[in-house]
Order: structure tokens, then sequence, then C-alpha cells
């Protein structure tokens, strides 16, 4: 139903003109994957499995703008640790060349690397069962 084909009492309603709190708009998916700039697949996958917040009105996945803000934060990633120019370390403001040779770690020589290269064994085979 396009918002043209609403009766005027409902439009009324979802508008918020009799006083009460105006209805969400409810997005697709399709719309959603657009904002996110992803699949549509991705978006009813992910509403499938749990793992974003949705609505189901009958056996259709909406999201109000609440939801997509949501998920935005939900995949939202944070850098791993802030380094402040004060307290950088030597390490961190040493050319890119020192930094590589000093974090490698020099090679265990071990009969395994020292002599020819052999494959391991296969985790199972074709016809053994995964415990």
């Amino acid at each position: 139903m396009h918002r043209s084909d609403i009766p005027p009492a409902l439009a009324r309603r979802l508008t918020g003109a009799e006083g009460g709190a105006p209805l969400p708009r409810l997005y697709r998916p399709e719309e959603i994957a657009e904002a996110l700039g992803c699949s549509a697949w991705w978006v009813k996958d992910r509403a499938r499995r749990g793992l974003i917040p949705h609505t189901r009105v009958g056996r259709a996945y909406r999201f109000t703008a609440a939801h997509l803000a949501e998920i935005v934060r939900l995949h939202e990633e944070r850098p791993k640790r802030f380094v402040s120019s004060a307290s950088a370390s030597p390490a961190a403001t040493s050319p890119p060349a020192a930094r590589t040779r000093a974090a490698q770690s020099p090679r265990p020589t071990t009969p395994a690397t020292t002599g020819r290269l052999r494959a391991r064994p296969p985790r199972r085979t074709q016809y053994e069962t995964v415990v």
C-alpha cells in the first residue's frame, strides 16, 4: 500500500494530527541495505539470525530509523588503543625498517625447519566423521 492509498482517517493518525504520537516509518531491507552500502541479502540474513534489530510484519523484515542507528552503532569499530604524541615510545617513532627488524625474532632451528619440508597430516579423511 502506497502512502497515497492510505485512507484519510489513518493518515491523520500516522501524521499525529489527532494528538497521538506518529507511527514510525518502516523501511524495507533494500532501503536499509542502500543506506548501509551492503546487499539486501546481508540485511535479511542478519535479521533472520537475530544479529541486528528489526521488526517482523508477517513474514517481512522491517526497520525503523532507530533500528538503522542501532545497526550502525553495533558495527562501529573503535581504535584498539590510543597513543598520544606526548607519551609516544621510541619504538613508535623509529623508522619503519628498524621496527620491522626489531619485531622479527630469529627463527628457531629445529630439525623440521632445517631439513626437507614435510606436509602436515590431513585433519580428516574423506570417510571419517567429525566428533
